[in-house]
């Protein structure tokens, strides 16, 4: 299995546990189910802040790794056509294509593992995961069949401290900047202050202009 299709059947499993999980909770015993294991616990560390780990965070609701560069995509032109028009230019800029470039093997292997190690350091940047978790976390890895390279390169992304300069060095470019900064926002969910400061120090690596900082994360809580 590769990172983007184990990073897929996370993001498609939560989706579907967080909606089994909205239903239960209607039902008179629905309280335990909510804060049990619907959602698994590989889900709920990876996709979720310490206040969210519950339901996974905001990004299983985009469902797969394609919804996620979507919606970084189309918030990064919309973003650079504004620019542009604010600052008058004499022509048109040239339209954006619709969605993001198919990339070949070897670069969509690399795409998705900077994803995944977006989402770890933003996991961790609560200072939350200890030992247990990440036991839960190999189980999940077992569970999945992610296999032995890829479940060796996650538990070292899971030992390795959190290091935004790090995780800003996988970006190729610009829109690809913008796609780690709205993964991990999307992870975060709810911020604590040391939250707010991994994000801001990401946003620094990445060399995000203020604006678009600030856009990205609208548009994750939209």
């Amino acid at each position: 299995m590769n990172a983007n299709s184990f990073l897929d059947q996370l993001l498609k499993t939560g989706a579907a546990a967080l909606g089994n999980a909205t239903q239960a909770a209607k039902s008179p015993d629905g309280r335990k189910y909510a804060t049990g294991a619907a959602v698994g616990g590989v889900l709920g560390l990876l996709l979720g802040s310490r206040s969210g780990r519950r339901l996974g965070g905001s990004a299983i609701k985009l469902g797969s790794v394609a919804a996620l560069g979507m919606l970084a995509w189309k918030t990064y032109n919309d973003w650079q056509a504004q620019q542009q028009a604010g600052a008058g230019a004499a022509t048109a800029p040239a339209a954006a294509p619709s969605a993001p470039p198919a990339l070949p093997a070897p670069q969509a292997e690399a795409h998705g593992r900077a994803m995944l190690k977006a989402m770890i350091a933003a996991a961790k940047s609560d200072g939350h995961m200890d030992e247990r978790e990440r036991e839960l976390v190999q189980a999940e890895l077992r569970r999945s069949n992610a296999g032995d390279e890829l479940s060796r390169w996650v538990q070292t992304e899971l030992q390795q401290p959190v290091d935004a300069a790090d995780v800003a060095a996988q970006a190729s470019g610009p829109e690809m900047a913008a796609e780690i900064y709205l993964a991990s926002v999307l992870v975060v969910d709810e911020t604590t202050a040391r939250e707010r400061a991994y994000l801001d120090q990401l946003a620094q690596a990445l060399r995000l202009a203020p604006s678009l900082q600030a856009e990205l994360e609208a548009r994750a809580r939209a």
